[in-house]
């Protein structure tokens, strides 16, 4: 007879999951860990280890998961194929001249390149390869560069397709198709405020941020007739998704396949995939979905320990028991993201908590697919705020010569816009469930 009852174990599970988290085990293998071995002690040894091969073989096998590894080869292939340096080029022949006009071509390209590659940290990765160094050459402080390429890479896990968002559907069994609808608005809505937080520092500090020679429109159109493909590639994959005229209905994994082949087959057909870069990209995307297993896997397991010891209906009834209303708890709850950003990776945010937390929402009343976006759009602000923000580190890999309190510093307006876009969202959930309630 185990000496803790459920909630002792519940508890202790909880600080020994952080205890490893915080002594660098990975996220996945901590939760399986955890998992298994307080299970085990609930049940017996051999249910919990019955679990961890039935766990794993159905994730691995089941057709829905397959959503992510295509959609992360879709990006792998439109990286290597050189789409993210033609919408910067595309973009900065438009508005470069402008003050801070690099800045704003930045966020651009960044949601353009986010419509086909759905990973925040990939865009963040691809755009200090593409936008830093052209920011550099005009005379670009580096807090503003590097904090607008930090910003605009949380764009990645909004605009559609986005990987976590995918994640998040399949966890709480909502229609992807229309996650990625909701995450549309509010994409377009994050891209407006960026560019306006640019604006107004330009005109705040007119001395900060230089201007870039003007292009002629000859060289405009020029520039836009290379972006043919990504604008191919988005079109033909949202709009298989949505049954759009001329174009045959996907599922949301059978959009993930075509959209990877049809990035495959454009960057042959362009001749910008050889063969030692289809092999590169396969091999990043294979490593990438071994991660994004290995976290769901955990996940999975430690679920199978959190519904023994009855976690999530113990936190539905302390919530919604504390008095403070619906938007009280679901300011309690969107802290609590806040907190976590600091500690760990965005997707093992959604997986650990999401299965917690998505039975108080829905006692709540609150619409699951609003509060999709509204947790992703929380994500993303830990992606990017101090003390720990994964896409600032990422960026310090790429541009070393750069400080963490630099690239800190230039994020800051960033994470105040992102603030108020939260709030908006939360103040008008139509901005989100308008567009998925017309399909």
């Amino acid at each position: 007879m185990p000496v803790l009852g459920p909630d002792g174990v519940a508890i202790a599970g909880f600080v020994i999951l952080f205890a490893l988290m915080l002594l660098r085990v990975p996220i996945g293998m901590a939760m399986g860990l955890v998992g298994v071995a307080g299970f085990g002690y609930l049940t017996a040894a051999g249910p919990a280890l019955k679990i961890v091969g039935h766990t794993t073989m159905r994730t691995v096998t089941d057709w829905n998961f397959a959503v992510v590894p295509l959609f992360l080869l879709m990006g792998a292939f439109a990286t290597t194929s050189g789409m993210s340096r033609e919408l910067f080029r595309a973009a900065n022949s438009f508005l470069g001249h402008l003050r801070g006009g690099l800045g704003i071509a930045t966020i651009a390209a960044c949601g353009g390149f986010a419509a086909i590659c759905g990973s925040s940290v990939a865009t963040a990765a691809t755009f200090s390869k593409v936008a830093y160094p052209e920011m550099k050459r005009f005379g670009y402080p580096d807090s503003f560069s590097t904090g607008v390429i930090a910003a605009g890479g949380t764009l990645g896990i909004m605009i559609p397709p986005s990987t976590v968002l995918a994640v998040y559907g399949l966890i709480t069994e909502q229609d992807i198709a229309k996650l990625f609808i909701a995450g549309i608005v509010p994409g377009i809505l994050a891209v407006s405020m960026y560019m306006l937080t640019i604006t107004i520092i330009s005109y705040v500090r007119p001395d900060f941020l230089p201007a870039g020679p003007r292009a002629s429109w000859s060289e405009r159109f020029a520039a836009l007739k290379h972006i043919w493909a990504t604008l191919l590639l988005f079109a033909f994959v949202l709009g298989g998704l949505y049954g759009l005229p001329f174009l045959p209905k996907f599922t949301a994994t059978e959009a993930a396949g075509m959209g990877a082949a049809g990035a495959f087959i454009i960057g042959v057909a362009r001749g910008r995939l050889s063969r030692a870069d289809i092999l590169r990209s396969l091999l990043e995307a294979t490593r990438t979905t071994a991660a994004v297993f290995t976290i769901l896997i955990g996940a999975m397991l430690f679920g199978y320990f959190l519904t023994i010891t009855q976690t999530p209906q113990k936190v539905t009834a302390f919530l919604t028991g504390l008095g403070v209303g619906p938007y009280g708890v679901l300011f309690l709850i969107l802290l609590m993201y806040l907190v976590l950003g600091c500690l760990m990776d965005a997707l093992a945010m959604i997986i650990l908590t999401v299965p917690i937390i998505f039975p108080v929402i829905q006692s709540l009343g609150f619409d699951p697919i609003w509060f999709g976006v509204i947790i992703v759009m929380t994500v993303e602000l830990g992606l990017i705020h101090p003390p720990v923000g994964m896409n600032i580190f990422v960026i310090k890999s790429v541009i070393e010569r750069v400080s963490i309190s630099t690239i800190f510093y230039g994020v800051l307006p960033f994470i105040i816009t992102d603030i108020i876009r939260l709030l908006i969202i939360v103040a008008f959930p139509a901005l989100a469930t308008w567009l998925p309630s017309h399909m």
